[in-house]
């Protein structure tokens, strides 16, 4: 464990994925820092991506990028219609990506959100949502249809089902596209999903991956179009997938990367920290200098648990 390592603990403005503090440890290195943040329930071999990311940060750099802002859109957590009006009116962008079925039972809840949010962005607006897995085939099939309806037409649905075959299944029988994140991002082969004609757009994430080069691959070698997403960073890792996005040969929609306003603080400087503005974010060369990690530094026990974890999954990886 090197000695200058540091971990975090920030508050979230609101619960997102079950979770009201999103905690990482900070690695610095000769090519700038990484972020190391799997979420707590993954196990070691499934952290271990993480890890390889944060490495590539610190210590290797990214590839040189071929534009200089990336389009982004808001993200709607599993707010009230009102509360999620607000969230797209003041975001500036001109996508919004709705969080739905976050409980059993919440479909009207999510069309009453998804209603609100397209009266926010306006008829040229771009809604997706994102379902996390959490419906089966029939409930897939019936909650898309009516939020498309409440969206007057949707982009994409992403994950709308646990496993590949259900995407499949969904995708031959609605005629909203269909987006894959974990199914890509969970799986041992990315490129089963593409095999299973489950997707039509592959959402790829920088750390779960294993770094912006491994994505640069996976991106190539799917032949679907591209949204690079966030995992919930700071802004330290948020950077790597502005990298990615910056670096694709082609970027058709807009990139889930506007999530740092979900977390209350940021540990780099506030002029630093990548918050969309106008809908969009600059590509940084590297990652911003988390000066303010200290202000945010976890407990000992939280800290603890943290640099164990780090030692457990480099010595999986070989030592790094």
């Amino acid at each position: 464990m090197p000695d200058d390592v540091s971990v975090h603990a920030i508050p979230m403005t609101t619960r997102f994925r079950g979770i009201t503090t999103r905690e990482g440890l900070l690695l610095p290195g000769a090519a700038g820092w990484g972020e190391f943040c799997p979420f707590t329930e993954y196990d070691d071999r499934e952290s271990a991506p993480w890890l390889t990311s944060a490495v590539e940060a610190a210590r290797v750099g990214w590839p040189e990028p071929v534009r200089d802002r990336i389009p982004v859109n808001c993200t709607v957590p599993a707010v009230d219609a009102v509360t999620a009006h607000r969230i797209v009116r003041e975001s500036g962008c001109t996508t919004a990506k709705v969080k739905v079925a976050d409980l059993p039972g919440s479909l009207p809840a999510d069309e009453e959100r998804v209603e609100a949010v397209r009266d926010a962005l306006g008829p040229s607006g771009a809604v997706r949502v994102d379902a996390n897995g959490a419906w089966t085939v029939s409930e897939a099939v019936h909650a898309i249809g009516l939020l498309e309806r409440a969206a007057g037409g949707l982009e994409y649905v992403e994950q709308p089902c646990p496993e590949i075959e259900q995407l499949a299944r969904v995708r031959r029988r609605v005629d909203v596209r269909i987006a894959a994140d974990e199914s890509i991002r969970r799986a041992e082969d990315p490129m089963r999903v593409v095999l299973a004609e489950a997707a039509d757009v592959a959402v790829l994430k920088v750390a779960p991956l294993g770094g912006v080069h491994r994505c640069m691959e996976v991106a190539e070698a799917c032949g679907l179009p591209v949204v690079v997403s966030s995992a919930l960073e700071t802004s330290v890792g948020l950077a790597a997938g502005l990298a990615l996005a910056g670096a694709l040969p082609e970027l058709p929609l807009a990139c889930g990367l506007g999530t740092a306003t979900l977390l209350v603080d940021d540990v780099v400087d506030p002029g630093e920290r990548l918050v969309p503005v106008g809908g969009s974010l600059p590509v940084p060369r590297r990652a911003p200098e988390p000066v303010r990690r200290t202000a945010f530094a976890a407990d000992d026990e939280r800290t603890a648990w943290w640099r164990a974890r780090f030692d457990r999954v480099a010595e999986l990886l070989g030592g790094r």
